[in-house]
């Protein structure tokens, strides 16, 4: 298996080097050179597997024979064994047919430890085969950066830098992040929002000297490790609906894309999805380029679901390289115009894309009347950016006779504001985090500056 940028300029790499690489050279993100298939039988047979085993069969042709099997399926299956739930991702049925996707089990109780308690074992095993360290910089709207530390605390080989928008993410979300004191994890506060810090870490990606030879890695989902491992919700979540003998649709809660594109991703593997449902807050990028064409840059806004607070979707990226038809010009053309002036979609791939994806957008209003019709309807009680997904799906669902599979993305005590706002009395954190509020906190706040943090990253990397 070999992978390809989306910009058509970079070496194509292998997995190993991807993971280790990250972004490539020439701006863009990568994706695998041919899109592996899972036949009818294939599919049929993962019924009643464990998440494990499925993930294993999933991701192994990803893998391209670069970890031996006994090893691979070791790492999977530790990195799963950390969720508190024996299935590791649940489905819950909320009406007939309207099923939520637990993706909340995890470590720190978002659906990014899915993808970083595999990415942390695989960046370690690979450095050591190779007698490396490495430093990784990645910036955060709130879930990431936990989920991240998460997956690396632990890891031998590894320096971990995570940069958060100062006081522009829940107490919990902090506090999850900042209250780990493993001489490994660093955590910046900067003084902006997270596009000023994702600006910072692809800054600091292209051009590297500041680190003096040693390697930079990337752990967001530019890393194609963090697509390949959230590939495999999708599937077994629909196997245990029927698949492959009847299809699903899914709705997404989506800013920066990754976690859509995943579900894309096994749809090209031959995973039956009639409709893949883009749900959005406020900052509407992508729910205005698919409904308007209108694919331009606005000014952030801070809303009640602020993993969902992004300006520039980064992964989208890789959807409209598969829209244009793997022509890496076309794509780098319409991203250069698009860092400069209002942009729009040639005709050929925006109608692709509205053939398999709808979408819908979720003020903070209606986001708290959700999650009050949701817990009386279902007695599930939300979390705001679930319950932009519980909306959206109900609103443009195409078929009511094909399961809707709805991601439920972070566990409610994450984001207790928007509860309270909704008139709860909040949500107690889970036993082994019920003291996370009085846990002794480390983080640095440093300027929006790239030299700012490119100095604090070199002077305190072992």
């Amino acid at each position: 298996m070999r992978y390809i940028s989306t910009r058509g300029q970079a070496p194509a790499l292998s997995f190993e080097e991807v993971v280790l690489t990250g972004m490539a050279s020439d701006g863009g993100l990568y994706v695998p050179e041919t899109i592996p298939w899972l036949s009818h039988d294939d599919l049929a047979s993962m019924a009643g597997l464990s998440y494990a085993e499925i993930a294993f069969r999933v991701m192994k042709p990803y893998v391209g024979g670069e970890i031996d099997d006994a090893t691979f399926r070791r790492i999977v299956e530790e990195a799963y064994a950390t969720f508190s739930h024996d299935a590791v991702v649940p489905l819950n049925q909320l009406d007939a047919n309207h099923f939520l996707l637990e993706l909340f089990h995890g470590p720190t109780l978002a659906f990014k430890d899915v993808a970083l308690q595999l990415l942390g074992r695989l960046l370690d095993h690979f450095l050591d085969k190779r007698g490396e360290r490495a430093v990784i910089m990645g910036a955060t709207s709130g879930d990431t950066g936990s989920a991240a530390i998460e997956g690396c605390r632990h890891c031998d080989n590894l320096d971990i830098f995570i940069l958060h928008p100062y006081q522009r993410v829940s107490e919990v979300q902090r506090r999850q992040m900042t209250t780990v004191l493993a001489d490994n994890v660093f955590n910046v506060a900067i003084e902006g929002n997270f596009d000023d810090a994702q600006a910072i870490v692809k800054a600091s990606f292209a051009d590297q000297a500041f680190l003096n030879g040693a390697r930079l890695v990337a752990v967001n989902s530019i890393n194609w490790a963090r697509i390949m491992a959230q590939i495999v919700y999708y599937v077994a979540s629909a196997v245990a609906l029927g698949a492959p003998h009847r299809p699903v649709s899914f709705c997404v809660p989506s800013a920066n894309f990754g976690n859509l594109f995943a579900g894309y991703m096994a749809y090209r593997m031959s995973l039956p999805v009639t409709q893949f449902i883009i749900a959005t807050n406020a900052n509407d990028i992508l729910h205005r380029t698919l409904a308007d064409n209108d694919f331009s840059k606005r000014e952030l806004v801070a809303t009640l679901a602020p993993s969902m607070d992004i300006v520039v979707s980064s992964n989208f990226e890789r959807l409209l390289f598969e829209a244009y038809e793997r022509d890496g010009d076309a794509v780098r053309a319409l991203l250069e115009r698009f860092q400069n002036e209002p942009a729009a979609l040639a005709d050929a791939p925006l109608a692709k894309l509205r053939e398999r994806f709808a979408s819908y957008r979720v003020d903070d209003a209606t986001l708290l009347e959700v999650i009050r019709e949701a817990r009386h309807r279902t007695k599930e009680l939300l979390d705001p950016h679930t319950a932009t997904g519980y909306r959206a799906a109900e609103r443009v669902r195409g078929d009511a006779q094909t399961p809707m599979i709805t991601l439920a993305t972070a566990h409610p005590a994450k984001f207790a504001e928007a509860v309270v706002k909704a008139g709860f009395s909040g949500v107690p954190l889970p036993a082994h985090m019920e003291d996370l509020l009085e846990r002794e906190e480390r983080y640095t706040v440093l300027p929006a500056d790239l030299a700012a943090v490119q100095q604090f990253v070199a002077e305190n990397r072992r």
